[in-house]
């Protein structure tokens, strides 16, 4: 998806009277519906639904799906698709529970081998997108599958507990205000790619090649560079997503990444419509992201199957997309 800067030109016609009220009612419509569902589905389910305990798990057993979509971000905003980090999340949590969990390695010196396997992953995408010119749709697509089977081959398809209470205890043991400590690493890293994408030359560079690369390029802009550079990101933080995955829940299943990829990509592009309208942005993911989690969430505790989560978030990708879309012209209109 491409986005454009919304700097108006000095002689820009003046807006009309309704447009700031229609702005920020756009920028802020996602808070707005997770506002009114919490209400919802409290005076549904009272006793279950607005309990601290509930709260504390949306808030914080759900952080890895911020850190798989703030990851996300990076590639999209170059205006590439990666589809490897739900193998690369899966990968990065069974060598945790592989080494630490059945070898008995060092829990730090696991982490560091696991972040480097996202590093090295997000590295070959990128070398095969630009040395081959692979869409890398096509590129990811296939190493997702491939993660997938090194996966099931390292495991032989068996579930690993035992990971060490250290990394448990740092990720959903120990809290703070009531909520695991992960929601808030999630949240600093929400706060460095926000840094990133408005105050750094980086994301503006992020920004201006997801806009145009042949303009960029004309620019001086080290395209190939960045979008090396971008899907790497993604790599590590799917990575780390992974490794927070193995400390929620104290163990690695083979599968255990595959059910992020979708919401992850529905919180990524309902985030591009809120916020900053028509943009990938931090603050608009991780209110997506916890917005979607939360409808999940209430439908469960109604008593709805297990159907619902892949209905629901199914159906967020379908209507994000589009809401995207209608953002991105709008502006484009506005500037034109």
């Amino acid at each position: 998806m491409t986005t454009q800067s919304l700097t108006r030109t000095p002689d820009a016609a003046p807006r009309r009277p309704g447009f700031r009220f229609r702005s920020e009612a756009e920028r802020f419509a996602v808070v707005g519906a997770w506002i009114v569902i919490v209400v919802i589905f409290g005076a549904l389910r009272p006793a279950t639904f607005l309990t601290v305990g509930n709260m504390g798990t949306i808030f914080g057993s759900d952080a890895v799906l911020v850190v798989l979509t703030l990851g996300l971000l990076l590639p999209l905003r170059a205006g590439d698709y990666d589809l490897s980090v739900a193998g690369t999340l899966t990968l990065s949590a069974m060598m945790v529970g592989l080494l630490n969990g059945g070898h008995h390695d060092n829990i730090w010196l696991v982490m560091i081998a696991a972040l480097a396997m996202g590093v090295v992953v997000g590295l070959i995408n990128g070398l095969f997108v630009l040395i081959f010119g692979i869409n890398p749709f096509i590129v990811t697509l296939g190493m997702g599958t491939l993660l997938a089977g090194i996966v099931l081959l390292i495991s032989n398809d068996q579930t690993f507990a035992g990971i060490s209470p250290g990394l448990v205890s740092a990720v959903v043991g120990d809290r703070f205000l009531g909520i695991p400590l992960e929601f808030y690493y999630g949240l600093v890293l929400c706060l460095f790619v926000w840094y990133l994408f408005e105050f750094n030359a980086v994301g503006r560079k992020l920004l201006f090649v997801g806009t145009g690369r042949n303009v960029a390029r004309l620019s001086g802009i080290a395209v190939g560079r960045v979008r090396l550079g971008a899907l790497v990101g993604a790599g590590a933080l799917a990575a780390l997503a992974g490794i927070l995955y193995a400390g929620t829940s104290g163990s690695a299943d083979p599968t255990s990444g595959t059910a992020f990829l979708l919401p992850a990509y529905a919180a990524a592009f309902l985030g591009a419509t809120t916020i900053v309208p028509g943009r990938f942005n931090a603050w608009g993911t991780i209110i997506a992201a916890y917005f979607l989690v939360t409808g999940v969430t209430g439908l469960a505790i109604l008593g709805l199957g297990s159907w619902v989560q892949d209905v629901f978030y199914g159906g967020a990708l379908i209507v994000a997309v589009a809401l995207s879309q209608l953002a991105r012209r709008r502006a484009e209109q506005e500037i034109a």
